[in-house]
C-alpha cells in the first residue's frame, strides 16, 4: 500500500518541482517615469499660483526637504509652513526641469535630477535676485498609484545674482558666456576702458 501511495506521490511532488515560475510583473516603468515627469510639470504650476495646498500636495505626508543653509524640514505640515514663508515675497517665482527620470524595475521608487530658477527677494538688499541651481527628488507611488516625492533636495550652483544682471546674462548675444561677472572683474574692465 505505501509503496502503491509512493509513486504518485514522487510523482506529483516531481511534476510540483519542475512548474514555471509565475510571469515577470509588466514594466511600468515607462508609463511611471512619463507619471513623475507630470508631476513635476503639475508642481511648477502649483508654484506659479502661490496656492500653499496645491503646491504642498507635491510631497508626501512624511517627506524630507533639504534646503541651502536650513535644517531638514521633516513632514509636509512643516514643509507646508516653510513654503508659505517663500511665496510670501511678491517678487518669489521658482520653476524647475528634470534633466534626468529614473523608476526602479519593482515600479515603486524614482527619482529626478534636473535644474531650478528662483526669483526672490534678498532679506539683506532687499533687491530681487535669481538663484540657478541643481535638484534631486525621490518619488514614491502611492498605495493610490500617484507619485509623490519623499526626499527633495536642491543647491545654489552660486550665489543669487541681481535679476537684471541674471536676465542680461540669459540673452548674451551667440559666442558670448552666459555667466555672471563678478565685481571684481567689472572693476577690472572699467580700469582697462580708462586706460
Amino acid at each position: 500500500m505505501v509503496k502503491q501511495l509512493s509513486i504518485p506521490l514522487a510523482a506529483f511532488l516531481l511534476l510540483a518541482g519542475c512548474s514555471q515560475a509565475p510571469p515577470a510583473p509588466p514594466d511600468t516603468r515607462p508609463k511611471d517615469i512619463e507619471a513623475i515627469r507630470a508631476a513635476e510639470k503639475q508642481s511648477n504650476s502649483d508654484w506659479a499660483s502661490r496656492d500653499i495646498d496645491r503646491i504642498a500636495r507635491f510631497w508626501a505626508d512624511d517627506a524630507t526637504l533639504l534646503m541651502p543653509g536650513a535644517p531638514a524640514i521633516k513632514g509636509n505640515a512643516a514643509i507646508k509652513a516653510a513654503v508659505k514663508d517663500m511665496v510670501a515675497d511678491p517678487n518669489f517665482a521658482l520653476t524647475f526641469s528634470a534633466t534626468n527620470v529614473q523608476v526602479s524595475k519593482a515600479g515603486d521608487y524614482g527619482y529626478t535630477e534636473g535644474t531650478s530658477t528662483m526669483k526672490m527677494t534678498d532679506k539683506k538688499t532687499k533687491k530681487v535676485v535669481t538663484e540657478t541651481g541643481k535638484y534631486l527628488t525621490v518619488f514614491h507611488k502611492q498605495a493610490d498609484g500617484s507619485w509623490k516625492a519623499v526626499e527633495d533636495m536642491y543647491n545654489a550652483d552660486a550665489a543669487p545674482v541681481p535679476a537684471k544682471a541674471a536676465a542680461a546674462a540669459t540673452k548674451a548675444p551667440a559666442g558670448k558666456s552666459a555667466k555672471a561677472v563678478s565685481p571684481a572683474a567689472r572693476k577690472r574692465g572699467a580700469k582697462k576702458k580708462k586706460r
